[in-house]
């Protein structure tokens, strides 16, 4: 990278602090401003600020080693099964979280949880979603440290503490405010990197119309939709897993249904982030799925996109692709934090210390939290290594156990599953984590059961428990 391609990454940064300090003077004036933005999130600003808080920069590596790999199939598992849940969510199941809001006063995605079965219950899933964000988060930091060091050579420890502190200053001074705005902020950075590195690796095919006949460049196998081992049964495991997930199972995406004022808002939102799901990653990818013909034989798939950057753009651009790449993941780790900190402070604290729950609302005990949060994610980041295997293997668990939580949070926001009580709920979630364990540890399975059988004996003792106990009970 040269002197230009350094000044755009430090542009980037300075606005992400100034609109941070920005929220801080003009709109965080309470915890109800710092969580929800006091329900008055605009929709369309909720849907671009949900669709880039989706994904992190692993779009541009661990994606674009399975763009290489295996083609076109990455989009119909992932971009197109987030659509399709995300639609079908837009008319009953993310509008439920803004009226939770209206109605109860929510701050948090788990703060309903005690109404709705009771206190164990809530503090269930509130503990387990902490515990696991800071090794994700922390894993997110390392990550984005990675890729610091790959294009300019900075020092692991020191891309750490730049990414993480960064964060910790607009995150803890704006609240939801500093994340929204930075997020657009961040969106319309990939859209320029991302519309830029089209257009030069269509240039480097020939034009557009060589860009058109690629298909038949490409190795066998990788114009199919459907390519093991991310067959048909794993699309249908995914699609059921990102409806859960991208309808509010994944907090920080909850969080932007809950600050919206009404449910037609919500469900303008959703649908703008779904029609974002099927059309930008065309763009993303494109270039990830021509790297075999620029590139055939790479040994380490996961640098493809970092190579086509590096290879084709000018100076200057570099800099801006990876501020793209760089904001995906700082975003999605931003809005986790934000998120984090509402269950902390709205949920877990005032259960631990319930003399002080009005005190705990004041935005000074707020931004302590949310600093003290993100410094023990930072500190774990930095001691990655002494995790070994462990940090990957936590990451693993909180992408496969989104189900047995997902499932007693989500549905019971649906007057349908009514029946179902706390019992469901903990049994449930029980019944998960262990079917979890087996086939993770245990049994020999395709990765579709692997990564579907939890939720689905989540979903089937969940539902068996209610009804037993409905009949017991009359």
């Amino acid at each position: 990278m040269q002197v230009l391609d350094y000044l755009v990454i430090a542009l980037f940064f300075m606005v992400l602090i100034g609109t941070g300090v920005w929220a801080y003077l003009r709109k965080v004036k309470s915890a109800d401003d710092f969580f929800v933005a006091g329900g008055k999130l605009p929709w369309w600003l909720a849907g671009i600020s949900h669709h880039v808080s989706g994904y992190s920069g692993a779009v541009f590596v661990a994606y674009a080693a399975l763009a290489y790999t295996h083609g076109i199939s990455v989009y119909f598992w992932w971009a197109l099964t987030i659509f399709t849940g995300l639609m079908i969510g837009s008319f009953f199941l993310a509008p439920a979280w803004v009226r939770l809001r209206i109605k109860y006063n929510i701050q948090s995605p788990t703060e309903y949880l005690q109404r709705r079965y009771n206190m164990a219950t809530q503090q269930l899933i509130a503990w387990s979603g902490v515990i696991l964000k800071l090794f994700d988060i922390a894993a997110k930091w390392a990550a984005i440290a990675i890729l610091l060091n790959g294009f300019t050579g900075l020092p692991i420890m020191a891309g750490i503490l730049m990414a993480g502190g960064i964060s910790l200053i607009y995150i803890s001074l704006g609240g939801i405010w500093a994340d929204v705005w930075n997020d657009l902020f961040q969106f319309s950075i990939q859209i320029v990197a991302g519309i830029t590195m089209l257009v030069f690796v269509v240039k480097e095919l020939g034009g557009v119309n060589e860009a058109m006949h690629i298909w038949d460049k490409l190795p066998a196998g990788h114009t199919n939709p459907v390519a093991e081992p991310y067959n048909i049964w794993f699309i249908i495991t995914f699609l059921i897993l990102n409806f859960l997930s991208y309808n509010g199972a994944t907090w920080n995406l909850a969080t932007r249904f809950i600050s919206q004022p009404s449910e037609k808002s919500v469900r303008k939102s959703a649908r703008l982030s779904a029609l974002l799901y099927l059309i930008w990653p065309l763009v993303l990818f494109f270039p990830m799925w021509c790297a075999p013909i620029f590139f055939p034989g790479m040994e380490n798939p996961e640098t493809s996109y970092s190579r086509l950057a590096l290879e084709f753009l000018p100076v200057g651009l570099v800099g801006l692709v990876l501020a793209s790449m760089f904001a995906n993941t700082l975003t999605m780790t931003s809005s986790d934090a934000n998120t984090i900190t509402a269950v902390l402070s709205r949920d877990i604290i005032p259960f631990l210390f319930p003399s002080r729950e009005k005190k705990i609302s004041t935005l000074r005990i707020i931004r302590i939290t949310s600093v003290s949060f993100l410094g023990l994610t930072i500190i774990i980041a930095l001691n990655a290594d002494s995790f070994g295997g462990v940090l990957g293997l936590i990451i693993s668990w909180f992408a496969a156990l989104i189900g047995p939580v997902s499932i007693p949070m989500m549905l019971g926001l649906l007057p349908a599953f009514n029946r179902m009580d706390h019992r469901a709920a903990l049994l449930s979630i029980g019944a998960g984590f262990l079917t979890f364990v087996m086939t993770k540890f245990i049994l020999d399975l395709s990765l579709a059961a692997e990564i579907g059988s939890p939720v689905a004996i989540t979903f089937l003792v969940y539902c068996a428990t209610g009804l037993l106990t409905r009949k017991s009970s009359s």
